[in-house]
């Protein structure tokens, strides 16, 4: 595949692929035998759920089909053939079920999709026809009866359905993943955290972009304290920016934002010219954080980010070795392994605070944006 061509662009239009013999190999091995489960210990049944966009399906949602096909011992080739475009089809065969990039782990042994449910009951077949001995659920109730833990996923939406879609697997007490947007918006997202501490269920929101090996290590970088404060991030997107983009994608930095300088965000300062935008995100105690949003020179690898402590640069992007694609797998993998963690022990890994901030900085920013890019205190949108 060529590690040049955007995500987006990759995932909805035929690519090059891999080489044949990959491809050979990598269908081999999909029609192998999956790894049993464990002789003794629990097999976690998983429940996945997709979210709408603005009530449309999202017929082969990447952040069920990618995202939680690790928790699965088996896929069929033919079907995801069948159902999805070329590029998601090389991503499975030379990627996410290949034996050569498994991580030691893919897929997971212990876990098990049991129930899909999506609105559209044709977008949820043909989900279970891709991996074979999912169940169809008429409804969340059904589907959340017969599952230890819930992954909602959502490529695009907006996040105005996540809380009815995750309510029933909350009230229950069941580990729960909510993609973002989580809540749309702040009231949204604080309704779902509030929920979640009620009904004593652990829950876990995540960009993506957390789960980076330059993330990780930055976090390690930070930890070790060997290399001096932090001075400032800078988290960058690629693409062309639009209001409605920010709001669904402007996620991600926001995200990175708080992952790497933490919770405590004061204030935002949102600017917008042509394809791009710049958003400043201050402290009251720290140094500031920056967040451009349609950088051109980056569109190959979807993201960049810096982080500059007094005595050292970092900088990524999702690649590992140059190979976005082996990137993007380990950022998917680890997502997924982070969220069974959870599962395992019911220790929340993302800080409730964390989560709210990243709705609030979206929402600060978009105020900002109409009011000549003032600085606009979190305050003003959290309550």
């Amino acid at each position: 595949m060529n590690p040049l061509s955007s995500r987006r662009n990759f995932l909805t239009h035929t690519t090059a692929g891999a080489t044949a013999g990959a491809l050979s190999a990598a269908a081999t091995a999909l029609a192998a035998p999956a790894p049993g489960a464990p002789a003794s210990g629990k097999v976690w049944r998983i429940g996945v759920i997709s979210a709408s966009i603005r009530g449309q399906p999202q017929k082969t949602n990447g952040h069920t089909w990618h995202f939680a096909q690790g928790f699965h011992p088996t896929v069929d080739l033919k079907a995801i053939e069948k159902h999805l475009s070329r590029g998601p089809v090389d991503l499975f065969k030379s990627h996410f079920r290949n034996p050569k990039e498994d991580f030691a782990q893919l897929p997971f042994p212990n876990t098990r999709i049991t129930h899909y449910y999506d609105a559209d009951k044709t977008s949820a077949a043909m989900f279970a026809e891709a991996f074979p001995g999912v169940e169809v659920a008429s409804s969340i109730d059904e589907l959340v009866r017969h599952c230890d833990s819930v992954w909602l996923g959502d490529a695009s939406g907006w996040g105005d359905d996540h809380f009815n879609l995750i309510a029933p697997g909350l009230e229950r007490g069941l580990p729960t993943f909510c993609d973002k947007p989580i809540g749309e918006t702040v009231a949204g997202t604080r309704r779902i955290l509030e929920f979640a501490r009620k009904h004593k269920a652990p829950l876990m929101s995540s960009s993506l972009y957390r789960h980076q090996w330059g993330t990780e290590e930055a976090l390690r970088m930070k930890a070790s304290g060997d290399h001096g404060p932090i001075q400032y991030v800078i988290c960058s997107q690629g693409g062309g920016w639009s209001l409605p983009g920010w709001h669904i994608y402007g996620q991600h930095p926001a995200w990175m934002v708080v992952t790497l300088a933490g919770a405590g965000v004061d204030a935002v300062s949102l600017y917008a010219r042509e394809a791009a935008c710049h958003a400043l995100v201050t402290y009251a105690d720290r140094m500031p954080a920056e967040i451009w949003y349609g950088r051109p020179d980056i569109a190959q690898f979807y993201c960049h980010t810096s982080i500059h402590f007094t005595r050292k640069t970092h900088q990524w992007t999702p690649a590992i070795d140059d190979n976005y694609w082996f990137g993007h797998h380990y950022q998917i993998f680890r997502m997924a392994q982070v969220f069974l963690k959870m599962v395992e022990t019911r220790v929340e890994p993302v800080p409730h605070q964390e989560i709210l901030e990243v709705t609030a900085i979206i929402h600060a920013g978009a105020k900002s944006l109409n009011e000549r890019s003032r600085l606009v205190k979190l305050a003003e949108v959290m309550g």
